[in-house]
């Protein structure tokens, strides 16, 4: 079975996101969609809201399992038989960090990084940027499922 992860914290989900996940699901048996825990970052939604989320946004796919972990990205890898990640990129900004990071799992683990470019309609995207949006009262439907819309809507603004 060819297995790759998409790792991230996904607060929140994001259309971005889920094109990267929609696209990966076409190309392999199996897309784990893998939640960060981070206890040392503030985050918007819990662990178990993300994971509740991305269920329901990913559930037109019949080969996309979530999860979530909490270490070291190539340990969970191993531990669960999965022999790539997959990144989304949307700048050369972001190449110049994931290409360091690819090249680190990789020598610690064996672990392949492959990068699929952000859809253009999507490069802008971010969870941080569609926060502070929405918590100033701007319009991000579209940018993000209706679901993660009407929970952010309801969290940032009461």
């Amino acid at each position: 079975m060819r297995r790759v992860v998409c790792p991230g914290s996904f607060d929140p989900v994001t259309n971005g996101h889920l094109d990267i996940i929609g696209r990966a699901s076409r190309l392999y048996d199996e897309v784990v969609v893998a939640v960060l825990i981070n206890m040392e970052k503030k985050s918007l939604f819990t662990v178990e809201e993300r994971i509740e989320m991305l269920q329901a946004v990913t559930k037109e796919y019949g080969n996309v399992r979530v999860d979530k972990f909490h270490g070291l990205l190539v340990d969970y890898c191993k531990q669960n038989e999965i022999a790539a990640i997959v990144k989304g990129l949307r700048a050369i900004s972001d190449f110049d960090y994931e290409l360091q990071m690819a090249q680190l799992n990789y020598r610690m683990s064996g672990v392949e990084t492959l990068f699929m470019s952000t859809n253009p309609e999507f490069s802008f995207l971010s969870s941080s940027r569609i926060k502070e949006i929405t918590r100033y009262g701007g319009d991000v439907s579209g940018l993000v499922p209706d679901l993660v819309h009407r929970l952010l809507v309801e969290r940032l603004r009461g």
